[in-house]
Formats: C-alpha cells, structure tokens, sequence
C-alpha cells in the first residue's frame, strides 16, 4: 500500500502542473483560425482583458485551491504529526478544498458544449484538460488511502 501512495503523491502534481500548461480545449472557427488556450492563458487573457474578479476566481478555484490540497495531502502523507489536533486539521482542510477543485472542469465542459451548441465555433478537448482532471482524481485517490492508513 506504502508504493501505491507513493506513486499518487507524485503522479498528482505532476498531473496538476500539466492540466495547468497544457492546453485545455482547441477552438476552431470557420477552419481558419485556432485557438488551443492553456488554463494559465485563461486566467491571464480574463486579467489582461479587463474581467478581473472573473481571472481571480478562476485562478482560486484552479489553481491555488488544487495546489493548497496537494500540498495538505502531501503533509498528511509525508511529516510525522505530533498531535491529533494537527491531523484534524490537515483532514477537515483537505475535503473542504477538494469540494471546489473540480469547478473548472465543470466551467471547461460548460465553454465546449456552449461552443458546439452554439455554431460560433468546433470545441476539442485537449491532453490539459485529462491531466487535470486525472490530478483531481488522483488527489482524491491519496485522501481515500491516507484515511484508510490512519484510522485505527
């Protein structure tokens, strides 16, 4: 069980960090012109584009809070924890993030179906878009095998 938890608290980020730089979704309109944004390029098109609030909450819900889970998953794997308050903590705040890692997915499939229901534009999904979605699994994956190790 020990190589298995192993293998996921590196695959994750891994996951993570190719979900954010790889592109998530290819448009292509009228077959002359194509566009293949990263997670990254969204928040920093929305920023530069004037929707502030809308780039800040992306970048929240996408980036930080994953990153904050990762990390919390990787201290509730990795330090010894030398109180039961500081293991409470570490798995109240884990779900509490995991709830909202998952929102741009949602809001990425929402774009596509938007895009192809619409006639504007064809939508493809791109390898981004699998990675992350396999590193919020797999964050998933770790808490479920690190609860099950610590339960007595």
């Amino acid at each position: 069980m020990l190589w298995l938890k192993a293998i996921v608290l590196v695959a994750a980020p891994i996951s993570l960090a190719l979900g954010l730089i790889l592109p998530l979704v290819r448009f292509e309109r009228l077959y002359f012109f194509n566009e293949t944004p990263s997670l990254i390029d969204i928040v920093v098109s929305l920023w530069q584009g004037g929707d502030g609030a809308l780039a800040v909450l992306v970048a929240l819900f996408s980036i930080v809070f994953p990153v904050l889970k990762l990390l919390g998953l990787a201290l509730e794997a990795l330090a010894p924890v030398s109180s039961p308050e500081q293991r409470g903590l570490l798995r109240r705040l884990v779900p509490l993030l995991s709830r909202w890692s998952m929102m741009d997915v949602l809001l990425v499939a929402l774009v596509i179906v938007a895009a192809k229901t619409s006639g504007l534009a064809e939508a493809f999904t791109q390898p981004g878009l699998w990675f992350y979605a396999a590193s919020a699994m797999l964050a998933g994956i770790l808490h479920a095998l690190l609860k099950r190790s610590q339960s007595p």
